[in-house]
């Protein structure tokens, strides 16, 4: 996945997304669904892979909700967030796999790993995919020119 440090997001889609993803997951665990944990997976995957701009949830975001609240005042790096989508896109596959092959324990801990990291984004801004992030790039060997 390239960074694409020139890249921002308004603050607000992030969140708006973690809410939408906070309630897809909390339907995955009390319905044990892996077809929705599948379909998540597919929404983690178009961010981690093809950026925000294409993200399902930031799509509906910058059509239906940001028009409503006016210009964006806060913008953050697409990186972490990117980063962030695709720590999702793993927790949200092995949660499919889990209730798609019959291991419905490996399916409901995955998902609910995942539908925890996306609830304290949603309810604080606290995003642990983009903490993840700082911290892998913070310990990567600086390249030389």
């Amino acid at each position: 996945m390239p960074d694409s440090p020139a890249r921002t997001v308004d603050v607000r889609g992030p969140r708006f997304a973690a809410w939408v993803t906070s309630a897809v997951l909390a339907v995955v665990l009390l319905t044990a669904s892996g077809l929705l944990a599948a379909a998540q997976a597919a929404v983690f995957a178009v961010g981690a892979a093809a950026g925000l701009r294409y993200a399902p949830y930031a799509v509906l975001f910058r059509s239906l909700v940001a028009p409503r609240l006016g210009p964006a005042r806060e913008r953050e790096p697409e990186a972490p967030v990117r980063f962030a989508q695709l720590v999702g896109l793993v927790f949200a596959v092995v949660g499919a796999a889990g209730y798609l092959s019959g291991a419905p324990l490996v399916g409901a801990v995955a998902t609910g790993l995942a539908l925890v990291a996306a609830l304290l984004n949603a309810a604080t801004g606290f995003c642990l995919g983009c903490e993840l992030y700082l911290t892998v790039r913070r310990a990567r060997p600086a390249r030389t020119a």
